[in-house]
């Protein structure tokens, strides 16, 4: 096998939000309502989980709540009453044991709240300059919605690089800097028995469309410059079209949903 078998997208859970976090300048009185990514990629070593979502006890518990959810004009929604990405696996047919290796994009929130299911399981990937950050004792970090809580853990795997690596056949780790300090976006070689070709699933360099077809700065960046997360933008519309690669948005909440309805019809279970 030189791909990936098998994309099954997961939402794991949605976020209200302005308009002004995902696209630089938008009115702040548009507010989105935008889904929590994961997906997972069936590989030659099992299926490696990209992102985990929100860290539950964060959001149900009303301490914890107030401690780190209580931001004006945001609010976490969650998709069930129980962990979302075991409720996503369930419902995808797929246990979870199969899960050999996680990813993450960064650390924020909703991205790193799942890794308390994997410590001590299974290889985390991350960009070293993300975890650095992120361990770094700044009091910025959490300020920038990176909590400690979610992956100071001693028993997580750490996998860590500095820049653009292969982690898995068919999975491409990208580094893209700007929406965070080590921000990494993926790209996914479909194997040819399912028909070859491929995505780029961008994660937080770009929430929308928009952010792709018009190269508009994201709102939401840590010690850059708007205009500089333009680049990785500008990096993945290149990557994707040598390739021939469907670009993906991180939390388009039209573009998401679409397309998990296309590959639950393009791999079924």
């Amino acid at each position: 096998m030189s791909g990936v078998r098998r994309v099954v997208l997961l939402t794991l859970g949605w976020e209200e939000l302005p308009k002004s976090i995902s696209v630089h300048g938008a009115p702040p009185d548009i507010t989105l309502r935008e889904p929590v990514p994961g997906i997972l990629l069936d590989t030659d070593a099992g299926w490696l989980l990209l992102d985990t979502g929100f860290n539950t006890a964060l959001i149900r518990d009303p301490y914890l709540h107030a401690r780190y959810h209580d931001r004006e004009g945001y609010r976490a929604v969650l998709p069930g009453p129980g962990e979302p990405i075991e409720e996503a696996l369930d419902k995808a047919g797929i246990p979870f044991d199969g899960i050999t290796a996680v990813a993450v994009s960064h650390l924020h929130l909703d991205h790193a709240g799942g890794l308390k299911l994997f410590a001590g399981k299974v290889p985390v990937h991350a960009q070293r300059t993300e975890l650095e950050y992120g361990l770094s004792g700044s009091p910025d970090v959490e300020q920038n919605a990176i909590y400690r809580v979610d992956f100071d853990d001693p028993r997580i795997d750490w996998r860590l690089a500095d820049g653009d690596v292969e982690i898995a056949t068919g999975v491409t780790a990208v580094s893209t800097p700007g929406h965070t300090k080590g921000h990494q976006s993926f790209v996914v070689e479909l194997d040819a028995s399912v028909g070859g070709g491929g995505f780029v699933f961008a994660f937080d360099a770009g929430d929308l469309t928009e952010n792709f077809e018009h190269e508009l700065a994201i709102g939401g960046f840590i010690d850059v410059e708007p205009e500089e997360t333009v680049e990785p933008i500008r990096r993945l519309k290149k990557i994707a079209a040598d390739k021939g690669y469907r670009l993906v948005p991180g939390h388009d909440p039209h573009v998401w949903p679409a397309l998990t309805d296309e590959l639950v019809a393009r791999f079924p279970g």
